[in-house]
């Protein structure tokens, strides 16, 4: 037989082909059986590890959580985090993982349960959960949804349905310790290791005190702070110390101090546009507009053009500005659209950005602005990002 007609000889390709998957499996054999149950630990995280969040808009029983390394452009491991996710919180001293998450009897119906799950920050697994009232907020991702106080000690998570409340949980005992109404305000600012602030719609601030217990010791509204009707102010601040910034559908930045005595004072607002940059119809926009890179004292302002409805809107371009002259000193041109972005806090810091509509992660030299690289499918919809 010539060796033409071997090769399209029926019989003679299929005794190739058993003779392939007989080595095949010869070769298979040899490999050592994967272990059961084995888990790779992550170590002490790196200042440049970030949490990505995804709210997972299409299938939103899905949360979802994802540790990526920004320096190696890998993705370390993925949290499973229920109905309606918004983001993890992480305390200063990174022993546990706290996640504030919803799940129903049925997957998309039935008996609700909300619960703060605790997670290992090193094998990414459960350790446990603390029941919290089902009314846990569920909205477009923003960090105030749930913070910390100040010394980790209480737990604040958001409520809403309708009414609006806020859920307080002793992370000493690991149990929920009350409900705090907030009616009229909303979302969670911590001033303290005992207090916090809550928005309110007529630009008031909600001013609440918590004894050593977590339950108010003291509750007031302050003076109208916020010029809400002339120059609506976005729930997107950041903190830096004893100072939350909020940022204008306008371009103004609001200040909100905190007092030695933990008073509240609005400080004099400052604009991030020029009398030319507002012209031209820049504005800031996305979900998670702002971040701060604490040593140096420099403010990052995710940047578009738009009309002022398009607060929302995500950006690409980002601005960078001098906290203590309040100028803008330097101005970053993204690869991508960003509708987030994060900074990390160490001496040579990364920024790191985000759109809700594509599953890269684009990294960058926060000092330079120049492009590093980007890591990707990383999400379905991700919304906010958190330092680990």
């Amino acid at each position: 037989m010539s060796l033409r007609a071997f090769r399209s000889s029926p019989v003679a390709n299929a005794g190739v082909l058993l003779l392939l998957v007989i080595a095949s499996v010869a070769r298979a054999s040899v490999l050592p059986n994967d272990p059961l149950g084995a888990v790779r630990k992550l170590g002490v995280p790196s200042p440049h590890w970030m949490w990505v969040n995804d709210l997972v808009f299409p299938h939103m029983p899905d949360g979802q959580a994802y540790l990526i390394d920004g320096d190696h452009g890998t993705l370390l491991g993925q949290l499973s985090t229920g109905f309606g996710f918004i983001r993890l919180v992480i305390p200063r001293d990174h022993k546990v993982i706290y996640a504030p998450e919803t799940y129903f009897s049925r997957t998309t119906r039935g008996t609700r349960t909300d619960v703060i799950s605790l997670y290992d920050p090193s094998a990414l697994t459960s350790v446990g959960e603390i029941p919290i009232p089902a009314k846990r907020a569920f909205n477009v991702s923003v960090m105030a949804n749930a913070e910390l106080t100040d010394d980790d000690r209480f737990l604040l998570v958001y409520n809403f349905n309708p009414a609006q409340s806020v859920s307080v949980v002793d992370t000493r005992s690991r149990k929920f310790v009350g409900e705090i109404e907030t009616a009229g305000c909303a979302l969670v600012y911590p001033t303290g290791p005992r207090s916090f602030f809550s928005l309110c719609a007529d630009g008031t601030l909600l001013d609440v005190r918590l004894n050593d217990d977590g339950t108010p010791a003291h509750q007031d509204r302050t003076p109208r702070m916020l010029e809400v009707q002339k120059d609506p102010v976005t729930e997107k601040g950041v903190r830096v110390g004893d100072t939350w910034l909020f940022p204008s559908y306008d371009g103004m930045v609001y200040p909100i101090k905190v007092g030695p005595s933990k008073a509240l004072t609005a400080a004099t607002p400052w604009p991030l546009l020029s009398s030319a940059d507002r012209q031209q119809f820049w504005r800031p926009g996305g979900l998670q507009q702002l971040a701060v890179h604490a040593g140096s004292h420099h403010l990052y302002a995710i940047m578009h053009q738009g009309p002022r409805s398009s607060h929302k809107d995500p950006g690409k371009d980002v601005w960078v500005y001098d906290l203590d002259k309040q100028v803008r000193v330097r101005q970053v041109s993204l690869k991508n659209p960003a509708s987030s972005i994060q900074v990390t806090q160490d001496s040579s810091p990364l920024l790191f950005s985000i759109f809700i509509e594509s599953t890269t992660t684009d990294i960058y030299d926060a000092r330079s602005g120049a492009y590093l690289r980007s890591i990707a499918s990383i999400g379905t919809t991700p919304t906010l990002m958190v330092p680990p």
